[in-house]
């Protein structure tokens, strides 16, 4: 592993933590969306663990597979986008999680997940 991967983790990162922060502020301003928990700052926190997870995940599986996967970044990114919508969708017929909550959440990984897939074909390709 180079340095490359390394930096392609660390904008995957910032890409599926920053832009979510953007799309809940958006609706947020349009709806009254609120923040869940008591304290916008620890949810914040966990959610920049959780996706440091899932950053990790997205580039060590594309490294991985760089070999097959290097032309198929749409492809690749796709199929995350599919699986989080899914989950988003899951969520949102559960308790403690609005419909608004679940489209935040699908228009932020709409977002992410293609610039992510542009991020790790760039510098991650083998």
């Amino acid at each position: 592993m180079d340095g490359k991967v390394l930096l392609g983790g660390a904008l995957v990162w910032l890409v599926i933590f920053i832009v979510p922060i953007l799309v809940y502020g958006a609706f947020a301003a349009v709806t009254g969306l609120k923040p869940p928990g008591s304290s916008p700052v620890l949810f914040l926190v966990s959610t920049a663990v959780s996706k440091l997870g899932t950053a990790i995940a997205f580039v060590g599986l594309f490294y991985i597979g760089r070999e097959v996967l290097g032309g198929q970044w749409v492809l690749y990114a796709g199929l995350w986008w599919l699986m989080f919508v899914i989950g988003e969708a899951g969520q949102a017929i559960g308790p403690d999680y609005s419909v608004q909550e679940a489209v935040a959440g699908a228009i932020s990984e709409t977002i992410y997940f293609p610039l992510s897939g542009l991020i790790v074909s760039w510098l991650v390709r083998g």
